[in-house]
């Protein structure tokens, strides 16, 4: 069993090292390219489905925290298969709820999550894009709100956070 989980991390973290190589690809001018990244994030999400079926979410505890902290990439990236965010984000909720997961990286993956849906983010941590020159965020429940959110998950401060996409 152990052996298993050794090479389950090693899968986790050689997924989220090809996302990084790649992740360049999904906003290319060129439709190869966008599909080139669209594959492979379908591959990672089926692959992570496959895991979530067998040994549930893949917490820290299990493979590691770079394995971890992959699986969400993994989630995060899988935009076009709901079923597999939605999935993610309930086990997600679980592990937090156990402290065998981080609520900052479930924060993200809610807000992936409910943008994916066509539904306003609770946390702001989803840009829709930018326009003359400054990012514009989906929009937000409680916009009101949102560093007080951001804040109890260990977010920085939305202003802070979007002037990194400028």
């Amino acid at each position: 069993m152990a052996h298993h989980i050794a090479a389950l991390a090693v899968e986790l973290t050689d997924m989220a090292a090809a996302d990084h190589r790649t992740a360049l690809l999904a906003n290319s001018d060129d439709p190869a390219e966008q599909l080139a990244w669209r594959r492979l994030t379908a591959r990672h999400g089926d692959r992570l489905g496959e895991i979530m079926a067998e040994y549930g979410w893949p917490t820290a505890e299990l493979v590691g925290d770079e394995a971890a902290h992959a699986a969400w990439l993994i989630a995060q990236h899988a935009d076009r298969q709901l079923d597999i965010q939605r999935r993610a984000l309930q086990l997600m909720q679980q592990a937090v709820s156990l402290g065998a997961a981080g609520p900052r990286e479930l924060a993200f993956l809610r807000d992936r999550t409910l943008v994916n849906e066509g539904r306003p983010q609770v946390y702001g941590t989803q840009i829709a894009g930018v326009k003359d020159g400054a990012p514009v965020p989906w929009p937000c429940e409680e916009p009101e709100r949102v560093d007080e959110l951001r804040a109890t998950v260990g977010i920085e401060p939305f202003d802070e956070y979007v002037a990194r996409f400028s």
